[in-house]
Order: C-alpha cells, then structure tokens, then sequence
C-alpha cells in the first residue's frame, strides 16, 4: 500500500482519517503543530492502531519545516486537512484565515512537487457553495461563499485547478463536505475544541455534560421547518472513509475529481438537540439568539456523485452520530484534558 502524507493529522478529522487509512493499508506519516489539537492525540491513536504512529511536529506555514518532513519520508500522496475552519472566527479575523488557509496550502503544494508528488486530496468545504440556489447541492451548483473561510476554501480549489490545467502530473481530489460530528466508536478520540465550540454538536455535547450551562442557536426565524438552521450532519468516520475513498481513486489512476461528502439528508438544529438529548438521555437547555453572521438558513448534499465515482456513500445515521459523540463526551468532560 502506499505511503501517505497527512496534515492537520491531529485534528478531529485528520485523526479519524488516520485510522481509516491505516485500516485500509496505508502508511500515514502525520504532520501538525497542536494549534487547534491535542499531542494526546498521538497516543490514543497508536493504542488503537496496535503500534506507534509516525508523527513530526511541523507547521504547514514553515515551508522548509515542510521540506525537511518530506525529505525524510518518501511519500506516495497527501491528504491536506491543515487549515483554520470556523465560520464567525474568520468574519472577525479575516487576514489570518487567508495567511493560514492559503499559505499553508501553497506551501504544502510547493513541497510536494519539490519532491515529485503529484497526488492531493484537498479538504474543501460546502460553504464554497454560499447560500444555495437549489437543494440538495449538486456540484456543479454554483460557487459563492459568505464568509471568509468559505473563501479561502473557494480560493484554495480554484488554485488547485489552475495548477492541474498548467501542469498534467497532478492528480487533485476536492472534497466538499458538509458538518463532520460524532466520534470514533472507541470513545477514544473525538471533536476536542479549543475554547468555546463553533459547531453545533461539540457545544450539544458540553451542555450535556454539565460544562456550559445553555446552547445558544444562532436564528429562529429562518425559512426552515422549525425555523432554525439545517445542516447535513455526517459521521466523522464516514466521512474518513470518503477521504480513504477518494485516495484509492488517485492512486489507481482514477484521476481528479471534485465530490461532495454528505448524506444527502439535511436536520435541522432542534432536531439534533432531540435526538442528542435521547442518544445521552440527558437534557440540552437552548436559548434562540439572533443569526450568526456568515449563515445559511440550509445547506445539504447531493452525495450520488461520490456513490458513482468512489463507491462510496455514508453508512451511519443522525442517532449513531450522538451516540457517538457523547461516548467521547461523557467519558472525555473536558476533551483531551480530562
């Protein structure tokens, strides 16, 4: 099997696709710099795996950081997660979101073709899509974004294009996925956020546990069944399982593609506090405040694309995720810290 490079690889993502690339073979050589993530990470990870990870402490913003991780791992791919991902940081703080997002990316590309490597999965992100003409998103819908971290994902592929049009030895996968929850069944590793949560599952999970005391949902007056939010939840493992998809196609000489990984299926805020406060059987307290600025009032996928051209498709349901997520909660109260 092939010899993979991974950034951001202790993030909640990119853990979660360690262990799905590992399952399926692969050699993961992971790179990150514990911004956003935990170096406990590492161990929970080589408990699971049944043997020590590889793992260098590297940021993708140092580029000859980057080149010296490459030339002491002969690598056959890369799958690049690192990247600043919250909708309301980036409105605040839009000039690290493009030095970080961006920078990183090119660096992370620059290195790899310094080094002949010519295959990429990209993390792209749904919000390239911006307010949504039409539901489910299919991905030739049109691109726009809202906020600056949709930009700089939207930046990021249109990068990534031009560098495939100029240059026919890449292969570059773009996947746009949707809301990653839930948790490894393990209840090992999980979504561990730094300060006050910005998705809506990890701060479910904190007020079920007893670490805050309220949810806030941000809108109630949207044109939506409820009148909040709708989002196409989908399971983290699932989700790596896309990511171990889409790398099977390009090392098989599939070649590039873009897809979204979604479920098809979009739930709305209340009805995820529902089905949390029954997979926990805890209560989840919520206020409605007013809209978070950057939002969308729904955001779905049409997932048959990946079905069709990766065989792949998500296998586990809205009450698995919860289940999930507050087996690593309830276990982890506060993450990887305790």
């Amino acid at each position: 099997m092939s010899r993979v490079l991974l950034t951001g690889a202790t993030g909640y993502i990119g853990s979660h696709t360690w262990l799905a690339l590992l399952e399926a073979g692969h050699t993961v050589v992971g790179l990150d710099n514990f911004a956003n993530s935990s170096p406990k990470v590492l161990d929970r990870l080589s408990q699971l795996a049944g043997q020590r990870v590889t793992f260098e402490e590297a940021d993708v913003c140092d580029p000859l950081g980057l080149a010296q991780v490459l030339s002491r791992h002969r690598i056959d791919a890369a799958i690049h997660f690192a990247a600043y991902k919250a909708v309301g940081e980036s409105v605040q703080q839009p000039l690290r979101y493009y030095r970080n997002n961006i920078g990183g990316l090119l660096n992370v590309v620059q290195a790899l073709q310094d080094q002949g490597v010519f295959r990429l999965v990209f993390s792209s992100s749904a919000t390239v899509y911006g307010q949504p003409e039409t539901l489910p998103i299919p991905e030739d819908a049109p691109l726009a974004t809202t906020n600056p971290y949709g930009s700089t994902k939207l930046i990021g592929e249109q990068l990534l294009a031009e560098l495939e049009r100029c240059d026919p030895r890449w292969q570059i996968a773009r996947l746009r996925y949707f809301n990653p929850v839930g948790a490894h069944e393990s209840g090992l590793i999980g979504e561990d956020p730094r300060g006050i949560p910005n998705n809506l599952m990890p701060y479910v999970c904190q007020v079920a546990v007893g670490t805050r005391a309220e949810l806030q949902v941000y809108g109630g007056d949207y044109d939506t069944p409820d009148g909040t939010g709708v989002r196409d939840y989908i399971h983290v493992m699932d989700l790596a399982e896309g990511h171990v998809a889409s790398m099977k196609h390009l090392l098989d000489g599939g070649g590039s593609h873009v897809v979204n990984l979604g479920t098809g299926q979009g739930h709305s805020v209340l009805e995820v506090v529902q089905a949390f406060e029954q997979a926990s059987g805890r209560p989840v307290p919520y206020r409605i405040v007013d809209r978070r600025a950057g939002d969308v009032a729904a955001c779905y996928a049409d997932p048959s694309l990946a079905r069709r051209l990766l065989g792949w498709a998500a296998r586990r349901s809205l009450s698995a995720m919860c289940e999930d997520a507050w087996r690593w909660q309830s276990g982890h109260p506060r993450g990887y810290d305790g």
